[in-house]
């Protein structure tokens, strides 16, 4: 059957589809399809926006917050009377919602999906003499197609590796060791890094803001190349990358890609500094998803941030944050975790006593309340009271508009001291200096150098960001259960982690149940 391209005018959006076998001898008139469609630079144009598009879904039940309710600082929360799955995030535990995944896989596989329909037709465009730009339309779309499946593969383990559409008789694909699936995604990557030129959108009001560059690409590398080689134990990066190349890859977007680090840790976030907000096309957002809050309370449209809801105050607004869902509440050892001096506490946390707002989480109906919530990400009133948004003419649940960070520069700084650890101790010092004098405004509470002193940086200066619980897993689940397990003489708090898993979620079991057999649930569900 044909696929179908309907092209709408307020996304650009690409809803791939299928046609009866009515028209299969017919040429559509109001529809194209791919087999017609690809034959301009703007048509993959489009057929690039398209990969891009499935990047706002991740904002509602993706990894960002099932990883962070999962990790030591953060419990389920939401409601008392909401449904129980978050607990079972927090808790590991997998008996209500056998589906409760099915979000992120199929997200992921859509954007996987998206990507290869765009690479297999880019030679079916009339590119003339542009061929420069087919090739950065193919590193952009190789890049998603990377990210699309590490977001997969650091959830689930094995999955299914896909260089391609895949045809009727591939349904029922089994999944592939991890080293399959890592040596595409590295090399998704190095075509991008090795491709791409060396832009940087990161300037104010730059068009192109949110687009792929060469140093994403290159700190992608590193992020995928330190998980790998962590939870694999691995020398290198699936045969494709070895140490010393993906080095190579971060040094230079330390270096050379006209990054910073925000002089004010707390600028970068819009709850935390309002006034002296950054904004969020600022240097030091190497990657981010874009969003904005267009969509006007049209739930068919994914332009708003869907996830900024589920972890703001539950029961009303409070102080300046405005309502959400009271979802993934922070664990008080992670507010006491900051060192007094460090910045980065206030501007990551909300804390209800410290900042006099009486929060009644009986009257609101808060499960797991800690005294903690998010301030990263949590979204704004206006002097009258009011969400931002809904002053703005949106839905508070799914028009929230700021950006997702998924790689800052002080990310790549991190990334860059552990990778140099061993053969440049200066380097991978001065990279772990920089983010430490930023968060405290001063060179008085530099440490020494070390990969246990990185970590634990990262859990700080990365908190609420989705890192956490990757940074725990790659270096054992005895070490994840360490830092996991919870006691409380409040039950409601107890967590165990259990290393039967290994680690992984549990596959959603709709999938399970479609490849007849062919996959199998992960270990310990």
């Amino acid at each position: 059957m044909k696929r179908y391209i309907k092209l709408f005018a307020l996304s650009s959006l690409l809803v791939l589809g299928a046609c009866s076998e009515d028209f299969l001898e017919n040429e559509p008139y109001t529809d194209k399809v791919t087999e017609n469609f690809y034959k301009t630079p703007a048509d993959a144009f489009e057929g690039l926006v398209a990969v891009y598009d499935v990047l706002q879904r991740e904002a509602y039940g993706g990894p960002l917050i099932v990883s962070e309710q999962a990790s030591d600082d953060c419990f389920g929360g939401f409601g008392i009377a909401d449904p129980a799955g978050d607990l079972e995030w927090d808790r590991f535990l997998y008996t209500i919602d056998k589906d409760m995944n099915a979000n992120i896989w199929t997200t992921s596989y859509l954007g996987i999906y998206r990507a290869n329909i765009l690479l297999e037709n880019l030679d079916k465009v009339n590119w003339g003499a542009n061929t420069a730009l087919k090739t950065q339309y193919e590193a952009e779309a190789r890049f998603l197609r990377a990210h699309f499946h590490f977001q997969a593969a650091k959830m689930f383990g094995d999955i299914i590796p896909l260089d391609h559409t895949v045809t009727t008789s591939e349904f029922e694909l089994p999944r592939a060791t991890a080293d399959v699936t890592y040596a595409l995604i590295a090399n998704d990557l190095k075509f991008a890094a090795d491709n791409l030129g060396p832009e940087n959108y990161s300037q104010k009001g730059n068009a192109n803001y949110g687009r792929i560059t060469k140093w994403a690409a290159e700190a992608y590398i590193a992020r995928t190349f330190l998980f790998y080689t962590d939870y694999y134990k691995k020398a290198d990066l699936a045969g494709v990358i070895t140490k010393a190349q993906a080095v190579t890859y971060i040094n230079d977007a330390v270096s050379n890609s006209g990054h910073g680090l925000v002089a004010d840790f707390a600028n970068l976030w819009l709850a935390a500094s309002f006034e002296n907000f950054a904004g969020e096309d600022n240097t030091e957002m190497v990657w981010a998803v874009r969003f904005n809050g267009s969509g006007k309370g049209n739930w068919d449209l994914h332009e708003g941030n869907r996830f900024q809801v589920n972890i703001a105050p539950r029961g009303g607004a409070i102080g300046k944050y405005a309502t959400g869902w009271g979802g993934a509440t922070v664990n008080p050892d992670l507010y006491n975790a900051y060192e007094a001096g460090d910045t980065r506490r206030n501007a990551t946390i909300i804390s209800y006593a410290d900042e006099n707002l009486n929060f009644d989480a009986q009257a609101r109906e808060q499960r797991q309340y800690t005294g903690y919530s998010w301030k990263k990400y949590c979204p704004i009133t206006n002097a009258a009271g009011t969400a931002v948004v809904e002053a703005n003419g949106g839905n508070f649940q799914i028009d929230n508009y700021q950006d997702y960070a998924i790689i800052r520069y002080a990310d790549v700084l991190l990334m860059a001291a552990e990778l140099n650890l061993g053969t440049n101790a200066g380097l991978a010092q001065a990279d772990l200096d920089k983010v430490r004098d930023r968060a405290f405004k001063n060179t008085t509470h530099r440490i020494a150098v070390s990969k246990a002193a990185i970590l634990n940086e990262r859990r700080l200066e990365l908190a609420l960001e989705g890192q956490r619980y990757f940074d725990l897993i790659r270096q054992g689940v005895d070490v994840a259960k360490l830092a996991i397990d919870n006691t409380d003489a409040d039950s409601q708090f107890n967590v165990t982690f259990r290393t039967e898993t290994l680690g992984w979620f549990p596959l959603p079991q709709s999938q399970v149940i479609l490849s007849n057999g062919t996959i199998k649930q992960n270990p310990g569900w």
